[in-house]
């Protein structure tokens, strides 16, 4: 298990802080059914980390969880990003302080265009990412901007809810399956602009089914079984080896 960050105020945060983000022990159940248990990983900044595990290993509540939503309940436990704790904030706060969740089934809102989506959770006055530097990014989103979002094609609308994500001026971005149903040529391009981002200094934590995919993607990874941390070390390790592979990830 991680060493538990100290980030008070009083701490030598030099010394102290292993890393941009942190979860430390968190559990968080829907009802009565226990479905984190006791996770805890570490996120150093401007790195890519993949979150693993079969299905129903408990990744996108662990995501959920750290977002702040209401819908897993974290009972215990303490989720930190940039010094500031975010475990007794709101999902509306969290959102504030820099997380960004682009949820599996990306939300994007009917009747509403592109630019629309993005001026709706775009922070006004814009500090880092404006409309035009997210076009810079996204050129298809440009070319799109007057376009109903919804009408656009999968891999469209998936560059739009990571676009939207950054319009708010992010520190920590989530992606809960974001190659679900996407031609393989549509993950290269989305793979290509997540590089990008990542050379921008944000931090990314990506579920995703398409495991190899994934760890190609990342720094390091993280795997869960059953609600808990079974690996945590780097994404090269786990391609490297088969039995790991095959016995939490099934390839």
């Amino acid at each position: 298990m991680n060493e538990k960050p100290d980030f008070s105020k009083n701490a030598n945060v030099a010394a102290t802080a292993p890393a941009f983000f942190s979860a430390w022990d968190i559990h968080a159940y829907y009802g009565e059914s226990y479905i984190v248990q006791g996770v805890s990983f570490n996120v150093h900044e401007g790195e890519i980390l993949a979150l693993l595990g079969r299905n129903g290993a408990g990744k996108t509540s662990t995501l959920r969880a750290i977002a702040r939503l209401n819908s897993p309940q974290l009972r215990s436990g303490e989720v930190w990003l940039d010094h500031q704790p975010l475990h007794n904030m709101t999902s509306y706060q969290a959102s504030q302080a820099g997380v960004g969740l682009v949820p599996e089934d990306r939300r994007i809102i009917s009747g509403l265009t592109v630019e629309e989506n993005l001026q709706l959770a775009q922070i006004a006055p814009p500090i880092g990412w404006s409309l035009e530097r997210i076009y810079d990014l996204f050129p298809r989103l440009g070319e799109r901007r007057k376009q109903d979002g919804t009408t656009l094609s999968g891999g469209e609308q998936q560059m739009l809810a990571i676009a939207r994500a950054l319009a708010r001026d992010i520190k920590l971005l989530l992606l809960d399956e974001p190659y679900e149903g996407l031609a393989p040529v549509i993950v290269d391009e989305i793979e290509k602009t997540l590089n990008l981002i990542k050379q921008q200094g944000i931090t990314t934590v990506i579920v995703e089914q398409n495991a190899l995919r994934a760890l190609a993607l990342a720094d390091r990874a993280v795997i869960l079984d059953t609600g808990m941390v079974v690996y945590d070390d780097t994404a090269q390790k786990v391609l490297d080896n088969d039995q790991l592979r095959s016995e939490y990830l099934a390839i």
